[in-house]
């Protein structure tokens, strides 16, 4: 076996780990967080006050053997008292061997904290279809321990805090509260995982550079028990009101970029490009996020003011 398929191997076992592992981050991560906050915080439903449908797929560290790879669907709109909001969101994550798809419902109570204001409660409930083939692992010597972990529902709930103005916000999350085990079974081995909680904590502001430019400074941090703090750096540009353009940092991790473009006040394409700093990134070429995002009007000559968030 070349040096380059041993690394690889072990990226793959590492992959493993971090789905099922207690002590690694299992959910999957999303450099354009501030557009699809819906998938962590049940809070932001209906925070455009008018329905939106977003859909963005992922594929981290191309070139690698088993690399992550993510897809969602996420819609959300307020009710018509606009007290009560709504959202509905659809996952498909893989890496390497294993494979989760989920579908949760949010539902999010929210009242006024000023004129321009919302402070919204939520609450996020649904499940992972879970399945990991784990023995068709290679490995030198055969591993009892790999055992395949298949068709498993692990229902899940979590709550959210999301509090925003047309130029600010700061939310707080924990989208999976229960801690569900993960069972296999043989004649001499028994496999046991274990969820992780996952918590978020995410804040952003737009200012005004001029009359044309506007600047949106975010950030977002991800605790999980047992596993290092992860803290998301971002700084994005407005220009006039319909190119998005700027960089992100993930201290101990990676570094990238991102753009934007508002084809219309209700229509937008984002795209992220990310570098790892770490060992790994001798080995991938990037990563590649592509979102695609919708708002509708279903009020005649009603006009959509500019989204930030």
């Amino acid at each position: 076996m070349s040096m380059r398929s041993s690394i690889r191997s072990l990226g793959v076992l590492a992959l493993c780990g971090f789905a099922l592992g207690t002590s690694a981050q299992q959910d999957p991560l999303f450099s354009q967080y501030m557009f699809n906050t819906l998938a962590f915080n049940p809070g932001y439903a209906g925070s455009a006050d008018v329905m939106t449908v977003m859909a963005l797929s992922r594929h981290q560290w191309v070139g690698f053997e088993g690399a992550p790879s993510t897809q969602t669907i996420a819609g959300h709109s307020p009710l018509r008292n606009q007290k009560i909001a709504i959202g509905v969101s659809i996952l498909n994550d893989q890496a390497g061997p294993v494979k989760q798809t989920g579908a949760y419902l949010d539902l999010a109570y929210r009242i006024r904290t000023g004129a321009n204001s919302r402070l919204a409660f939520g609450l996020k409930g649904g499940g992972n279809l879970f399945q990991a083939d784990l023995a068709e692992l290679s490995t030198v010597e055969v591993d009892p321990s790999n055992q395949n972990l298949g068709g498993q529902f692990l229902p899940n709930f979590g709550f959210g805090i999301y509090w925003h103005t047309p130029r600010a916000y700061v939310g707080l999350s924990a989208p999976k509260l229960l801690t569900n085990q993960l069972n296999s079974a043989t004649a001499s081995v028994i496999t046991t995982a274990e969820e992780a909680r996952h918590y978020f904590l995410v804040a952003g502001v737009v200012r005004d550079l001029g009359t044309e430019l506007k600047f949106k400074p975010s950030i977002m941090v991800r605790a999980v028990e047992g596993a290092p703090l992860s803290l998301d750096v971002n700084a994005n540009f407005l220009l006039r009101e319909r190119v998005w353009f700027g960089a992100m940092y993930r201290f101990g991790d990676s570094f990238g970029v991102m753009a934007q473009y508002m084809l219309s006040r209700q229509l937008r394409v984002g795209y992220a490009f990310d570098l790892t700093t770490s060992r790994l990134g001798a080995y991938n070429s990037g990563t590649h996020e592509i979102m695609l995002s919708y708002d509708f009007r279903f009020v005649k000559g009603r006009t959509i003011t500019p989204r930030y968030f």
